[in-house]
């Protein structure tokens, strides 16, 4: 009854507003058509003394107030907008103190505490950011995990419109997509797909993003959830000569027996993922087992900030160069440039990584670390030994910069090139200090890429200079690809050497006791090398064709270069042919 009163109440009032709004129009002077012009005829009309209609104040029925006119949330699990700022229930500061709303007490496993704004099981990760939110039965949370509790999890505002995939048109695959319609290729390795954050600020975060998603080399954001595990397998055959100048001095140059051979050169087996209840981790642990089962690499990342900030402990990638750090299947000459880091990156037993960007567009980003063991290094991870009772500690640390000129581009990335590439140049400087068992040195490094359509081209020096015997060595590669045939065909070669231009003094080896497996006599080498890239099927198996030729010396006094078992001033020179096929995966 009530109800009914204030209806029709509501309604008599309502015709009867009408009635005097038509006669005092009526009775008016015509006016201006403004709002000020009607609002005061209205006036006029209902002040006319001789016909006053305006209902007794006391019988207007009260209006009840709307939710916007609140100022506050006013019930915080009602999953309403009681105060119409956008933001309902928990996610408005009005009910950070609510008891509903504290962190702690229950599960996150259902479509209900998966969007409810509350980090219900107290774990550090709300809603959909949960890895409880990502299993099957949870629906509120589609499209934020793809590829699972590897690294998708950070909860986008509409993961239905994130998850869509554009039109393809003509003979497009979805690799074209990358780098198109929307997404910035910044996102292309395991590490950035894997971090919780759109480092491309592209809208798209990890396994959303393009390039996470359609890159074969990406292994986090496969359609299974979980720790993954990747296989990079190479079968070549090969043929070597080595040519010496004129040795016996019989006027012709000497050549060796053509060497061949047919082996796997590349077995790599990798297991990575994210670390148990740590969100936006990674951890990484990388096995060769062509020739003996060794662990050669071990990684764990964890995030320390919600920008991409993170700390790694890991078996020594606290180096500056990255030709160590990207996976064997992303080397466009089969092979890293060794003579490029030989001297300069020694095996360490543990290190120490933190890093992030420093301005909120990745343009800059930084890296600080610090590594340290004892004895030397036996190919594994963890592994040392000792020839001698000397239990002497080699310690380093160092700083890297990178800055992002155009597009976005990370030292993981591969060169590979298997669809056209937009415009990404990048360069990255860093310094380190080396304290080893015999020698110390000061090293830096500078690398910069340049992306763009079918080219990319990457150069990088590193150079140190060795205090106990006062004198600056160098190594430095020029690398270039080009790609002939979109998905079909790519072109790679690279050119580069190491050069020993200083002078080790007899006297100070012999304090050190001369040359030995710690303390290691250069060798001053100059290579260059060209290879052929066929996808038979996709990126993920390749056909390599590839030649190279590399010149080594040992300068130790003087001008003098000599090779093993060749007189002085002659230099050993290496051809080598090598077919190869390779599965990625």
């Amino acid at each position: 009854m009530t109800s009914l009163w204030r209806t029709n109440g509501l309604g008599a009032a309502a015709v009867l507003c009408l009635l005097i709004g038509s006669r005092a129009m009526a009775q008016a002077p015509e006016g201006d058509g403004s709002i000020e012009g009607s609002s005061d005829v209205v006036d006029q009309g209902m002040g006319d003394p001789a016909v006053d209609l305006t209902p007794p104040q006391p019988a207007t029925p009260p209006v009840a107030p709307q939710p916007a006119t609140l100022t506050r949330e006013s019930v915080c699990n009602d999953r309403q907008d009681d105060d119409g700022d956008g933001l309902a229930d928990c996610a408005d500061a009005d009910c950070f103190d609510s008891s509903y709303c504290q962190a702690g007490g229950s599960e996150e496993r259902t479509n209900r505490a998966c969007s409810d704004w509350i980090d219900n099981d107290g774990d550090g990760a709300v809603d959909c950011e949960d890895d409880d939110c990502s299993g099957d039965h949870i629906t509120v949370c589609g499209g934020s995990f793809s590829g699972g509790a590897a690294g998708g999890g950070a909860g986008l505002s509409n993961p239905a419109d994130q998850d869509e995939i554009p039109e393809l048109e003509g003979d497009m695959s979805v690799e074209d997509l990358v780098g198109r319609m929307g997404d910035v290729d910044g996102e292309r390795n395991d590490y950035l797909c894997s971090d919780g954050v759109d480092n491309d600020g592209d809208g798209r975060t990890d396994c959303q993003d393009f390039g996470c998603r359609f890159d074969p080399s990406v292994t986090v954001c496969s359609s299974a959830p979980g720790i993954r595990f990747s296989v990079v397998a190479g079968i070549a055959g090969s043929l070597r000569i080595d040519e010496t100048p004129d040795i016996d001095g019989d006027g012709f140059t000497e050549y060796t027996d053509p060497a061949g051979d047919v082996r796997f050169t590349r077995i790599q087996l990798r297991a990575l993922g994210p670390i148990p209840f740590i969100q936006n981790s990674f951890f990484l642990i990388n096995l060769r087992a062509e020739r003996t089962l060794r662990m050669t690499f071990a990684t764990f990342n964890i995030p320390i900030s919600n920008e991409g900030h993170y700390i790694s402990l890991n078996s020594g990638s606290g180096g500056l160069s990255p030709g160590l750090i990207v996976s064997t299947s992303k080397q466009p000459l089969l092979d890293p440039p060794f003579y490029l880091f030989n001297a300069f990156e020694r095996g360490n037993g543990a290190a120490l990584e933190v890093g992030g960007p420093i301005t909120s567009d990745n343009m800059l980003r930084f890296r600080v670390f610090a590594a340290g063991g004892s004895g030397e290094f036996n190919g594994n991870v963890g592994g040392r030994f000792f020839r001698s009772d000397e239990r002497n500690f080699s310690y380093a640390g160092g700083a890297q910069l990178h800055v992002n000129l155009v597009g976005q581009y990370d030292r993981f990335d591969t060169p590979y090139l298997y669809t056209p590439v937009p415009l990404t140049a990048a360069i990255t400087a860093g310094a380190r200090f080396d304290q080893r068992p015999v020698e110390r040195y000061v090293a830096w490094n500078v690398f910069g890429t340049l992306r763009f359509w079918h080219l990319s081209f990457r150069a990088e020096s590193y150079s140190r200079y060795v205090l106990d015997f006062d004198g600056i060595q160098t190594a430095w590669n020029f690398q270039a690809s080009v790609l002939l045939i979109p998905r079909t065909l790519m072109l790679a070669a690279d050119v580069g050497g190491f050069f020993v231009p200083l002078e080790y003094d007899p006297a100070v080896l012999a304090e050190v006791g001369g040359f030995s497996s710690e303390f290691r006599e250069p060798i001053e080498q100059f290579q260059w090398r060209v290879a052929m890239h066929w996808y038979y099927f996709r990126n993920i198996g390749i056909l390599s064709l590839l030649y190279s030729m590399n010149i080594e010396c040992q300068q130790v006094f003087g001008d003098s270069c000599t090779p093993a078992e060749a007189t002085p001033d002659a230099a050993l020179t290496e051809h080598e042919v090598r077919l190869e096929a390779q599965f990625r995966f």
